[in-house]
This record gives C-alpha cells, structure tokens and sequence, in this order.
C-alpha cells in the first residue's frame, strides 16, 4: 500500500478493471447478517472459514503487515504497528485458540516521528558459528522525509530467545540516507549461494540488496552490507518521476536454475534474473497493459509461468497474466491479462499469498478471501471471513489526517503456514485473526504435482530443486 498517496482510479482505469471482471467468473460471497447490525456492512463469512483467535492492537490504522514463522516448535507472529504505536508486536500462537501478545517494541520518542511506522516485517534464520541457529526479526520503517529518523529504513531483532522477551534485542538498524523515507516493503530470502539477502524498497527507482550476515557484522553501517541494487527500466511508463518498486517477491527456479526476482512498482511488473544479485539481469516485465500505470504485488504460481498481480486502486481486480511470451522471448513485453478475480467491484484487494491451487487475499474491506486458481481463465471463490465489519469507503485518508473515504481499510496483510494451514490477517481497524480452511490441513507443492516454491524460506537447506511440472490449463 502507499500510504502517502490515496489514488483515484481513472474512468479508463475503471472501465478496463470492470471488462476483466466481467471476463473472469467470480463467486459473489453470500453474507450473513446478524440481528441488528448495521446495513451495507458485511459480517460473517463462509462455512468452511472457522476463527481460531483474535486480538485487538489499537483500533484504526495501528496495525499494518503481519510475518509467520514457519516452524511449528517457534509459534509466534509479528505485526508491525503504526500512528503511535510505531514498531511492531509479537503475538504467541502456541495456543491458536487463545493467541497472546507477549512483546512489543516502539520507536524512542514516538511523538517526534512523522510518517506511518512500521509497516512490513519479515523474518529470517542464520547458523550460529557457534552451533545451532539464531532468528532474526527486520521491521520496515517509514517515518517521512523529516525527524529523527528519516533515513532510518529497518530495524532488526534478535528474536532467538523466545519465549523470554527479556531476550528480545534490537541488534542492528539499516539506514539508507540516500533514499530518505524509511523501507515501504521488504522481502526476505534464502539465495542459491547459500547467502541470507534482504531486498528492500527505497524512494527511488530501485530495490535494495543487503546481505544480512555483513548487517549483523557491521550494526551501524548498513553500507557495507549493500550488495547490490534491482533498477526499474526505463520506458515511456516507467521514466516520469523518481518512486520506486512498491514491493517484489523472489522465487527459486529449478528448471532454469536461477533466483527470479519479481518486483511490482512504478510503470508495471519486472522479472530479473537475480541468481548473481550484485548484477541483476531483466528478463521480462509486464508494462502498458489497459488500466495499469503502477504494479503493487508480482506473485507466480510454483512452476512460475502464470502470475497473480495488483494495482491498488478502487474497482482494480487482481490481474492474471501468462509470463511464458516474455520468459521465451516471444514477446519483449507482457501486456494481455488471460484473467482477473475480485471479490467485489466496489472494492480493492490487497495482499496475497499463493498456494496452489489456492490464493489467500487479504482483501482490505473483504477480508480474508480465497480463490481457486487451477483454471487461471476461471478463477472461483471457495472462501472468505469478513474482518473489518466496516462502513464502506471509510478508510485510510492520507498522513497526518488518517481517516478519510478511501476503502483502503481493513484486512492489510496475510501469512500462511505450510506444516498446518494456518491463515493470519493483520487487520488495520480489528488487530490479529488466525484462521483455518476446512480441507487445507498443510501446504507442499510436490503433493499437486508443482514445485515446492512459495513466499515461505527454508531457512536450512535454501532452494531444493522439486519433482513434478503440473501446467496450467492454457
């Protein structure tokens, strides 16, 4: 999401995003209302979606992203906080049924930041020299262009002691003053060199590269961990002002053996050969397709040919679009979406996650959503959770003034856990959910004949090349 611009959509934004829908079937959630709610707001959800837990954290826009560890002996959850809650809490999921906040950690001097806080998060695991392992924790800041702070992009945790809190420190923080503005997004990954490297956002038309070993080894001088950076190619939708990638993804690809970065921002969709990060290769984007002029998610299936993305803006559907023509160099760029689902017209969805054959959204003012993606031409609803329970078009308005008529509110980010099926939601207006689907009991890709490559690391054995190549109905 960028918070520091609320677009509107155009009338051919809106026309084009309205034609896909209508090209795509989409499954209308049927709604249940409970006695004396108010009318026009949505509550409830499918019979299949079952609440586990929940935690208010502060009420409107102090809660943002939210990051799962993936292993079930370390149950915790990090949601980055924002407004005056500038950081991130971590929440403890031993007991799904009963999740409790045990630690949250604030910025010093919060009344002197401006800007939003914490935003993203993600977590990551490095062997001990010394034997086993140690976790970390990176928490995404942004701050503004002014403060204390405003070169400050990230701040990482040594989060290894969990359970104890007392054990919880702030080990490093990433600075970056040529770009100010803090880190919108951040993505973190297991390379094929074996190398823990964190990609970050920037205010100008780049992603940054860190390798994290160098940032634990030099805390108070990111500088020398910066390896690298992915640039936005210039084109005519690309060249006009100086933003960046919103965020980007990065997926290992066993059949061409390369680390595959897939960044979402300013002009479209780019896909970079990152296997050498330090000198990334463009190998094919997504530019000048109808009702596009900025990328928010770039999301593949495992075997990496069709993609699911985002637009951010009122009416925008989630576009799917085939790679292939550009991978194979038929075709220089992508343009042409094979189709598009949404959960309502009216409103915007915002985060993904994709397990094939599914796709879990956290759809702002929809809430938990997910969707079938076997037939990328079909795509159909198989389950949705209503988190926000909110009035439509009463969400996020701008910094400072928060509140405003956009329907950017709601269900903000989601997480799923392999071994279990766990769904997360870190909702802006109703704080923590856990979730699970009736039939989705864990995630493996090898079990529907895909590779096993999604958002979550190993964090031990890095990328495994799979078995299986199942393809997508053409």
């Amino acid at each position: 999401m960028r918070l520091l611009e609320v677009r509107s959509a155009s009338v051919a934004g809106i026309a084009a995003a309205m034609m896909l829908g209508a090209a795509a079937t989409t499954v209308v959630a049927q709604q249940d209302y409970a006695p004396g709610v108010l009318p026009g707001v949505k509550h409830a959800g499918s019979g299949n979606i079952h609440v586990l837990g929940h935690i208010p954290l502060g009420g409107f826009f102090r809660v943002m992203d939210n990051e799962m560890e993936q292993e079930l002996s370390r149950p915790y959850v990090y949601v980055a906080q924002s407004r005056d809650r500038q950081g991130f809490s971590i929440i403890d999921i031993k007991d799904v049924e009963h999740p409790k906040k045990i630690y949250s950690w604030v910025i010093d001097n919060p009344e002197l930041h401006g800007g939003t806080g914490g935003m993203d998060g993600k977590y990551f695991k490095i062997k001990s020299k010394t034997g086993g392992a140690k976790y970390y924790y990176v928490q995404s800041l942004q701050f503004g262009g002014s403060g204390p702070d405003a070169d400050l992009g990230a701040v990482v945790a040594d989060v290894t002691g969990l359970p104890d809190t007392s054990k919880v420190k702030i080990v490093a923080r990433i600075k970056h003053p040529e770009s100010p503005g803090g880190f919108h997004n951040m993505f973190a990954y297991k390379h094929s060199d074996g190398r823990v490297l964190l990609f970050a956002t920037a205010t100008h038309p780049y992603a940054l590269v860190y390798d994290m070993e160098k940032v634990l080894a030099n805390p108070t001088d990111a500088s020398k961990a910066l390896i690298g950076q992915v640039p936005i190619p210039e084109n005519e939708s690309t060249r006009l002002g100086n933003s960046g990638y919103h965020d980007f993804q990065v997926f290992y690809d066993s059949k061409t053996r390369q680390d595959k970065f897939y960044g979402a921002g300013r002009g479209g969709y780019f896909l970079y050969d990152v296997s050498k990060p330090e000198t990334p290769k463009l190998i094919t984007s997504i530019v000048g397709a109808s009702g596009i002029t900025g990328g928010h998610t770039f999301t593949p299936v495992p075997n990496q040919d069709v993609v699911v993305t985002e637009a951010e803006y009122q009416f925008a559907p989630l576009r799917l679009f085939d790679l292939t023509p550009g991978i194979t160099g038929k075709a220089q760029t992508v343009n042409r979406p094979i189709g598009a689902w949404t959960a309502d017209w009216h409103d915007l969805s915002h985060n993904h996650e994709v397990k094939w054959p599914f796709v879990f959204v956290s759809g702002y003012e929809d809430g938990l959503q997910v969707f079938n993606l076997v037939d990328p031409k079909n795509p159909q609803t198989v389950g949705w959770y209503y988190t926000c329970e909110c009035k439509h078009e009463g969400g996020f308005g701008g910094v400072p003034a928060w509140e405003g008529n956009s329907v950017m509110q709601g269900a903000f980010g989601i997480k799923v856990r392999d071994a279990d099926g766990l769904i997360t939601i870190s909702d802006s207006n109703t704080g923590f959910w856990l979730f699970k689907m009736d039939g989705f009991t864990s995630w493996k890709g090898e079990d529907w004949g895909m590779p096993n490559v999604s958002s979550s690391q190993d964090w031990d054995r890095g990328p495994v090349v799979a078995t299986g190549g199942a393809k997508l109905v053409p």
